[in-house]
């Protein structure tokens, strides 16, 4: 089976490849604008071939999904290429008979959102409605939230030094969470599944802001301390009052927005999974995540990721 996976010098392309390259019979077709940004474990495979192209190149993008067995898009980027570069790969992947394109989704089920509600997901919407007028089969991959950045500062749930967690809500929110590692081990698992197709569901693991909380003492033997910062309804005035004052600010209130429609219940992706579908994928929960990460270094993992 040949795997194409587009914009492959990202941080989750990466793990993806990795898991890919351990499966037999999978050969690997990147797409990249630099192939020298691609770690020298993953290039100097044999069965990889490395493209290199714009994403807007018509005739390099059609040359990379040329013989594959499915297209897995790992863009990620402003609208334009989120969705019309999307588009230009899946026009090929028509053109050319690829019988299955895994779009960039994975986080949150965005397909319980209006447009408009979580900008950031819009492109989301518009590539899964353009899939279902193509003869290619869709592959939408949804797995809760990433574990890593959430406790990065980006979130500015976790404060390290002295282990608050700051949360909005009542604290018995759930939060979904998958790591980047077993994102991409359901990801490689769906590419060299023939029949996966639609929409299918991962979670590694459901717990409320308490419970990661104690995981965390659990795991480092340090006291946790909860902070609440208010309401939803509190954190939802607190984003429109801060869009409407600044906004071209998008980053000000992008990751207060993300953490509304996160724990609010309306983008959940469980709680019924297709982890069963994969037996040979274990994903670790909240605590195994901080269990593979020294304390020092668990805010600053998402960052680790492009080691």
């Amino acid at each position: 089976m040949q795997v194409g996976i587009a914009g492959i010098t990202g941080k989750f392309a990466r793990r993806l490849a990795t898991h890919l390259l351990q499966k037999e019979n999978v050969s690997i077709r990147g797409y990249c604008r630099n192939a020298s940004k691609v770690p020298d474990a993953i290039k100097s495979s044999s069965k990889v071939t490395l493209i290199e192209g714009d994403a807007f190149n018509q005739d390099a993008v059609r040359s990379f999904v040329q013989g594959c067995d499915v297209v897995v898009c790992c863009y990620l980027g402003d609208d334009k290429l989120m969705v019309d570069g999307q588009k230009t790969l899946i026009d090929a992947c028509e053109e050319l008979n690829v019988p299955r394109y895994i779009a960039s989704d994975w986080a949150l089920d965005y397909t319980k959102l209006e447009l408009g509600q979580l900008f950031p997901k819009d492109p989301m919407i518009h590539v899964k409605a353009y899939l279902e007028t193509k003869k290619v089969a869709g592959v939408h991959v949804l797995i809760g939230g990433f574990m890593e950045p959430v406790l990065s500062p980006f979130f500015n749930i976790l404060n390290p030094q002295t282990g608050t967690f700051r949360f909005w809500g009542e604290g018995d929110e759930v939060m979904e969470g998958t790591t980047y590692d077993d994102a991409a081990k359901f990801t490689a698992a769906v590419a060299v599944d023939p029949e996966a197709k639609g929409i299918l569901k991962f979670v590694g693991g459901r717990a409320t802001i308490r419970e990661v909380a104690q995981s965390y003492e659990n795991v480092y033997g340090v006291k946790a301390t909860l902070e609440r910062r208010g309401s939803l309804d509190d954190l939802f005035k607190t984003i429109h009052r801060m869009r409407e004052e600044d906004p071209s600010n998008i980053y000000a209130y992008m990751s207060l927005l993300f953490y509304y429609y996160w724990v609010n219940g309306q983008t959940f992706v469980g709680p019924e999974l297709d982890n069963a579908r994969y037996p040979e994928v274990a994903p670790v929960n909240w605590e195994g995540y901080m269990a593979k990460w020294p304390l020092e270094q668990l805010a600053t993992s998402y960052f680790a990721l492009n080691m």
